[in-house]
């Protein structure tokens, strides 16, 4: 089978891979986003799956809008390709391009469909709390993700899964289920099934907004926002900026939703839903573990932080170098 593959970030990196190292299919190109300079140098940085290409000495096409980029189509109407393969690539691809290929477009996308299509499946997934998500094979529309659904395979999300843990599971879920919907479609196995639309949701790109934390929300809230946001979420400290990049909400989940080093924690705290009415106080300091502050509703245990300029560091680690006291408050990011 001959694929053009279409994909830009890591997450897409794992299903080249596969493809390239499987006997049934053959990869005659790539296309991908153009490099971006990046802030240390301003040097012109290839995107993830450029670099896979590059060394798979495969071409590799870089369209500023690859609707418009009358080369490029040339190019890709003249491979005269079985499939064109997309998995975040980042542009919207027209008709005229969906309807080259003999078997069409296929997508692979980071959600269960219909729910959260769009650019940031994965981050609001977790936002919202999800406890399971997949991968959804489609065939593609003209539509944000709207196309019929090839095959789907799930994965449980665990309380302390963030974006990239979970980005890096559903890569590696998507290219297996990829080869298999391939091989399938191929040997006309597979039924294509049309989404309920009634049933759709939609996951926006994130904002610079969406980042800042206030503290008067839920513990679980704030949890599912830092994780869902990693490693960007904000709160005030002593005036400067403070990125939380890991977190845990106490006295609002199930001990076995935890790891095991928290769960005497648990018990060992008075009350774990309101020790103040001061959103953002912190109420405990844990020796080895760090600092747990008050919230709309429960405590929330800062497991990891980064000060402004600093390397991520350890929530006890935090504690021990600002000498962190009970009492201080932190304030809502931006």
């Amino acid at each position: 089978m001959k694929i053009v593959f279409f994909g830009t970030p890591q997450f897409a990196v794992p299903t080249l891979e596969k493809l390239l190292n499987h006997s049934e299919f053959e990869v005659l190109a790539v296309v991908t986003q153009p490099d971006k300079r990046r802030e240390r140098g301003n040097k012109l940085t290839p995107t993830p799956v450029k670099a896979i290409a590059t060394a798979h000495n495969l071409p590799v096409w870089q369209p500023e809008r690859v609707k418009k980029d009358t080369e490029t189509l040339t190019k890709l109407k003249q491979s005269d390709a079985d499939v064109f393969v997309v998995v975040a690539y980042g542009q919207i691809l027209s008709s005229k391009i969906l309807n080259m290929p003999k078997l069409g477009c296929i997508n692979v996308h980071g959600s269960i469909l219909p729910k959260y299509r769009g650019a940031a499946p994965i981050q609001w997934c977790l936002y919202n709390g999800e406890r399971e998500t997949g991968i959804t094979t489609m065939l593609m529309d003209v539509g944000m993700d709207t196309g019929p659904m090839l095959q789907i395979a799930t994965t449980p999300i665990g309380l302390l899964d963030n974006t990239q843990d979970l980005a890096e599971r559903l890569a590696a879920i998507g290219g297996d289920l990829l080869v298999e919907t391939l091989l399938k479609l191929e040997r006309q196995e597979i039924q294509p099934i049309p989404q309920d639309n009634l049933e759709a949701t939609y996951a926006h790109l994130i904002q610079k907004q969406d980042y800042g934390l206030d503290w008067s929300k839920s513990a679980i809230q704030l949890h599912n926002q830092i994780r869902g946001f990693y490693p960007n979420c904000t709160a005030t400290f002593r005036d400067s900026l403070l990125k939380i990049t890991a977190s845990a909400p106490l006295g609002c989940v199930s001990d076995r939703d935890l790891p095991p080093e928290l769960h005497e924690l648990m018990h060992k705290l008075p009350d774990l839903s309101n020790v103040s009415d001061r959103p953002g106080e912190v109420v405990n300091i844990t020796k080895g573990i760090g600092a747990i502050a008050q919230t709309g509703e429960g405590l929330l245990l800062l497991r990891e932080v980064q000060l402004a300029g600093k390397r991520p560091q350890s929530g006890w680690d935090f504690v021990n170098g600002t000498r962190l006291t009970v009492g201080e408050v932190f304030g809502a990011g931006s």
